[in-house]
């Protein structure tokens, strides 16, 4: 996952997908919140218009790790 902020356009991008991977299809989440999907379905990232707005001046993300065994590493 990447994260990318620009403050001039108060603009909020999160990469779940290869960056530079075209999206073949964008779904409004809500107003100001973009899902961008490539041609298999697969979320690629999350665009967030006035992303200080929407998130009030913070930013907070939580996840769990699940360890790969050793055959899904070689794949």
């Amino acid at each position: 996952m990447k994260m990318e902020y620009d403050s001039v356009r108060d603009l909020l991008y999160l990469w779940f997908g290869t960056p530079g991977t075209k999206s073949a299809e964008t779904k409004t989440i809500k107003p100001g919140v973009y899902a961008d999907f490539d041609k298999e379905g697969k979320l690629l990232g999350i665009e967030v218009l006035d992303a200080s707005t929407v998130f009030q001046h913070r930013v907070q993300f939580e996840f769990s790790l699940i360890p790969s065994t050793s055959q899904e590493a070689a794949i």
